[in-house]
């Protein structure tokens, strides 16, 4: 490993496991992101000691420049561009709203089949600055529903949901979901924690149920399509998924 990379990052590529790396190009690297991994350093988590931007230089051994984040304990389709040309064309891409994103999530209750959410949502870390606009689009793919009172009724209900946020805020997803009354399973700052304890008694899943599945836009060097997608889903995503009460709908 070159001496200057591993002293910037601090890391030696056989410090932590290999990130799973899905797309490579000339221009940008995305992996998969695990549950729990922070994107960079952050003062929020000053003591984490590991991070995907120091994993992925660690492990390509040169520069990698983030163009979006996830939420630390959202998994999924991570971009990274690879020179600073080609971050500042994939930042603008996502500035103007040119990047399809989907995500998988399974919520409390059984939502709509469709639905869109237009409501301002808040930075939780700025609780102080004004409201920006925000709309998320989701698709209900299936529906589960156990006989056990969990909460106040006799029944739980979940749904496994596709959703599309058209504009890139902050909690975006886990604020609307909120908003709706079907919060995210695995959500400490938004959603419901009785259900949050059931998923991890009943189904040993002690994560956030959010997952960014696909990412689809015009490469802005080759003006080609791009379609990345993170299909693997992580052993306690996959676990909640595997229960044979989920009844799948017809329109998803």
């Amino acid at each position: 490993m070159d001496n200057q990379l591993q002293h910037t990052t601090g890391l030696a590529p056989t410090a932590h496991p290999k990130l799973d790396i899905i797309y490579h190009d000339q221009n940008f690297i995305a992996i998969n992101k695990s549950a729990g991994l922070l994107v960079h350093r952050s003062y929020i988590d000053f003591h984490e000691t590991s991070n995907a931007v120091d994993l992925l230089q660690a492990q390509i051994q040169q520069p990698v420049y983030p163009v979006h984040r996830l939420d630390k304990p959202t998994s999924g389709v991570l971009l990274f561009a690879l020179d600073k040309q080609s971050a500042g064309l994939m930042s603008e891409l996502f500035r103007n709203h040119q990047i399809t994103k989907h995500y998988l999530a399974v919520v409390r209750g059984h939502a709509d089949l469709q639905g869109t959410v237009d409501n301002p949502v808040r930075d939780k870390d700025a609780p102080q600055k004004p409201r920006k606009d925000a709309s998320t689009s989701y698709r209900a793919l299936a529906h589960l529903e156990l006989g056990i009172a969990v909460d106040r009724y006799a029944s739980a209900r979940y749904s496994l949901l596709e959703v599309q946020p058209l504009s890139g805020r902050r909690h975006q997803i886990r604020q609307h979901m909120k908003h709706i009354s079907h919060p995210l399973i695995g959500d400490t700052s938004y959603g419901k924690s009785i259900h949050n304890k059931f998923f991890k008694s009943h189904f040993e899943c002690t994560r956030l149920l959010l997952h960014a599945q696909r990412l689809n836009f015009i490469h802005p060097v080759t003006l080609k399509q791009c379609d990345i997608e993170a299909s693997k889903l992580d052993d306690q995503f996959r676990h909640v998924l595997a229960h044979s009460d989920w009844q799948y709908l017809e329109c998803a």
